[in-house]
């Protein structure tokens, strides 16, 4: 049984959020939603996140997950606003609480910030099976971008998270704290080990000039023409390509507000003595 796709595409950080479901009137799964931050002004607005409420209500869906595949780096989630709003259960791999660990020191985080995935309503065990109605998924641990990576497969049909770009764009980064190069190399290539007609959609697309956004390909056609993966490439190739270009890149925008919101599953820190959130910024840090 294959699921129905519906992408949705944010323009401001190059993110596919995904609705995933059977039929009409069904169950659906949301996978990494959108919330939109105006970091000039410090404001949240939820123009992406609607757009992703009005397609359910028009399918009349139901929403048994929300589905982060990490604690994204270049956009805050909207999972829960999604989940006031729709219902569901946010999920992500239970090796958040790793990320958590890392992030709470570098932004001092409160006390009573916990390091046990316990902002999360389920954390998925490596390779446990899950249904979206009729729809039989499974949870990939597939770490390398971050040690806890997810990928979510349904039927012949693979949503990758930040792993694999479109083939003309490459692999994701691996210099965030925890990443892994090698890691990386070894998840995609368990990704890859699925039939060629796999199909896999990607997080982020990137597109040069010459070509619109795309977010859907296949694993034969990564095997073939990925930049930086293709059949041929050693993990030592690949390695020492991923670590000289990351020494290149510079930090995602949105990287620190989007993590001190990603790890508390879409929540905001908590509120201060006047009613106000904060996001901190630390000097010197990253």
């Amino acid at each position: 049984m294959q699921p129905t796709i519906e992408g949705f595409f944010d323009d401001d950080t190059s993110t596919v959020t995904y609705v995933v479901y059977h039929r009409e009137n069904g169950q659906a799964a949301i996978i990494d939603p959108v919330l939109d931050y105006d970091p000039n002004a410090g404001r949240t607005h939820t123009l992406s996140a609607d757009k992703v409420i009005a397609f359910i209500r028009a399918k009349s869906l139901s929403v048994a997950w929300i589905l982060e595949t990490h604690a994204h780096a270049d956009h805050l989630s909207a999972a829960r606003y999604l989940k006031k709003i729709l219902g569901g259960q946010i999920a992500i791999g239970n090796r958040i609480a790793q990320v958590q660990g890392v992030f709470k020191k570098i932004f001092n985080l409160e006390p009573e910030f916990h390091l046990d995935g316990s902002q999360f309503d389920h954390l998925f065990e490596h390779d446990e099976i899950f249904q979206v109605g009729p729809l039989q998924a499974q949870a990939l641990f597939v770490p390398g971008h971050t040690p806890a990576d997810m990928a979510y497969r349904f039927g012949d049909t693979i949503f990758v998270g930040d792993t694999l770009f479109m083939p003309d764009v490459g692999t994701a980064r691996c210099d965030f704290p925890g990443g892994d190069a090698h890691a990386l190399y070894r998840s995609i290539q368990k990704l890859l080990s699925f039939p060629d007609t796999t199909r896999l959609y990607m997080c982020h697309d990137y597109p040069p000039p010459t070509r619109p956004p795309h977010w859907i390909t296949t694993v034969r056609a990564q095997r073939d023409s990925n930049i930086h993966v293709h059949d041929g490439i050693t993990e030592e190739a690949f390695v020492k390509m991923r670590e000289a270009r990351d020494a290149t890149l510079g930090m995602p925008v949105l990287i620190l507000p989007s993590i001190q919101v990603n790890i508390r599953a879409g929540n905001l820190p908590p509120q201060e003595s006047n009613g106000v959130s904060y996001l901190k910024i630390p000097l010197n840090a990253l």
